[in-house]
């Protein structure tokens, strides 16, 4: 499995403060992107692999709801995950 217990930890150990704090707006959005760049890999080579296609479109709508929800809350919060991330607005 490509998302294992500890890469979780240390994704929201980096974005989310500590590795508990898995319902920070950050560690998920963070980890949103881990999965779609894998989703997105995957369907590199898998071009007619329409269910992750699928899942791949409903993550990103699910990120972008979190992005906007932290704009809306802390614009600053905002400006910092999408340049460590280097998410396009």
């Amino acid at each position: 499995m490509y998302l294992t217990n500890e890469v979780k930890a240390e994704i929201f150990a980096k974005h989310g403060g500590k590795a508990e704090n898995t319902g920070s707006a950050e560690g998920q959005i963070a980890l949103f992107t881990f999965r779609i760049s894998h989703l997105t890999e995957h369907l590199k080579k898998n071009r007619h692999d329409y269910n992750t296609e699928r899942s791949l479109v409903l993550l990103v709508g699910k990120r972008r709801s979190l992005l906007d929800y932290l704009k809306k809350k802390d614009i600053n919060r905002y400006r910092e995950i999408i340049k460590e991330l280097n998410i396009r607005k």
